[in-house]
């Protein structure tokens, strides 16, 4: 089947889901979770297949984002019922107002139609994507990078079942089975067919989307995420901060790549991250941090000297540019220029820092005292994550039910004419 096809043939199925009740959705819902567990055996060795493809061809990063356990399985299954147990805004009231000439207005709440989702190496993006697609009443088309095709063909192929099995439209759900660049360019200038186009990957990726589609795009999730240690840092809770969104999960885009330094507490400070990122995690049999140091901080600890191009590179990687600042106004310059308006934070106990911090830094999601690791919907209790949305028309920060979704007025009369 081509692409165009499998697209009119899901397209065809949205009216099964889009003005289906909140218990009918939730059903479906409930069944894809449970045959998505039910066939972990089957999922599991397509990922092998997948692992064993793609070893020496991606980084041993990039091989962890790849790779799926039974435990990633459930915490997939339990991302959906998850969607589940969220309120159905499907259909609600917005805003309503009477006009002068007696009409009623009403802004409604309504699902967008057809979501397409290209990604990469990121299996477990296939059943998000597919539990808030139907959840806010819309219908999706996966298109899955080679690397985790087998894994993502088989997750669909629980998923339909699941939906099969309580009686649904298993074309709800489908899955591109071209990966190469054809395909790709199919979606991205399906107009009539796709509803929004929602590029999750790399650089290169939400790039190609960006400048090819005809349809609707999101500029999503390229993180180059900063974390700046004010003078009046709490240091001991900064180290801790930069731990989590440096090493938790480096390969992903709310993970930290850059972190500034008031010149203050330099001297103080680096000593102590050096000492967490790299000494303590040798000791552990731990990956250590590469240290990407500016000048100044490479007077006081040793580490790698940093290029300009390290601070606007999303490593997804145990590595992290190192730069030392003069003041609150440098860093917030700094981060203004090198930023990808995803994620950033301050470390501060003064309020007034961190009001200005806030105020200024143009970012989807910006943090005091917080790991930018959160940035994610089910972190921010939107559900499974659909994408990190860093423009800002439409959606903007981590995309939930509502951002999934569109409006439409509705007004009502008796006999009203102009």
């Amino acid at each position: 089947m081509t692409t165009i096809e499998l697209l009119e043939r899901t397209k065809a199925a949205w009216g099964s889901i889009r003005s289906a009740s909140a218990e009918e959705k939730d059903r479906l819902l409930l069944a894809m979770a449970e045959s998505l567990e039910a066939n972990s055996e089957d999922i599991l060795r397509e990922n092998a297949k997948d692992m064993e493809a793609a070893k020496g061809a991606i980084s041993d990063v990039m091989l962890d984002r790849l790779a799926l356990t039974e435990s990633r399985i459930h915490a997939m299954a339990e991302g959906i019922r998850e969607a589940a147990a969220l309120p159905d805004h499907v259909g609600r009231a917005l805003a309503q107002f009477k006009r002068p000439n007696g009409m009623t207005i009403t802004k409604r709440q309504v699902p967008l139609g057809l979501v397409a989702i290209i990604y990469e190496s990121r299996p477990n993006v296939t059943s998000d994507a597919a539990a808030l697609c139907i959840k806010s009443g819309n219908v999706c088309m996966m298109r899955s990078g080679k690397e985790a095709y087998r894994s993502s063909h088989a997750i669909v192929t629980a998923l339909k079942a699941g939906v099969e099995s309580v009686g649904g439209d298993p074309d709800i759900v489908n899955i591109v089975e071209d990966t190469t660049h054809a395909s790709a360019q199919v979606l991205m200038t399906a107009d009539g067919l796709v509803d929004l186009l929602i590029p999750r990957g790399g650089k290169g990726l939400i790039r190609a989307c960006v400048e090819n589609a005809s349809v609707p795009c999101i500029e999503t999730g390229t993180g180059i995420c900063h974390v700046y240690v004010d003078r009046d840092a709490d240091l001991n809770m900064a180290v801790k901060i930069i731990e989590n969104a440096k090493t938790s999960r480096p390969s992903v885009c709310n993970a930290e790549e850059v972190c500034l330094v008031h010149c203050d507490i330099a001297k103080e400070f680096l000593p102590k991250l050096k000492a967490a990122l790299v000494d303590k995690r040798r000791e552990a049999g731990l990956v250590p941090v590469e240290l990407r140091l500016d000048e100044a901080a490479a007077e006081i600890i040793p580490g790698t000297a940093a290029t300009e191009l390290d601070f606007d590179t999303e490593f997804l990687d145990y590595i992290l540019a190192v730069a030392v600042v003069d003041d609150l106004d440098a860093a917030i310059a700094h981060v203004q220029h090198h930023s990808t308006h995803h994620s950033d934070c301050i470390v501060t106990e003064n309020q007034a820092a961190a009001d200005r911090f806030v105020d200024e830094v143009d970012s989807a999601a910006v943090y005091v005292n917080v790991s930018t690791r959160f940035t994610d919907g089910g972190e921010f209790g939107l559900g499974c994550e659909m994408g990190i949305s860093t423009q800002k028309l439409h959606a903007r920060g981590p995309m939930g039910l509502d951002e999934l979704s569109t409006y439409k007025y509705v007004i009502t009369g008796s006999g009203q004419i102009r």
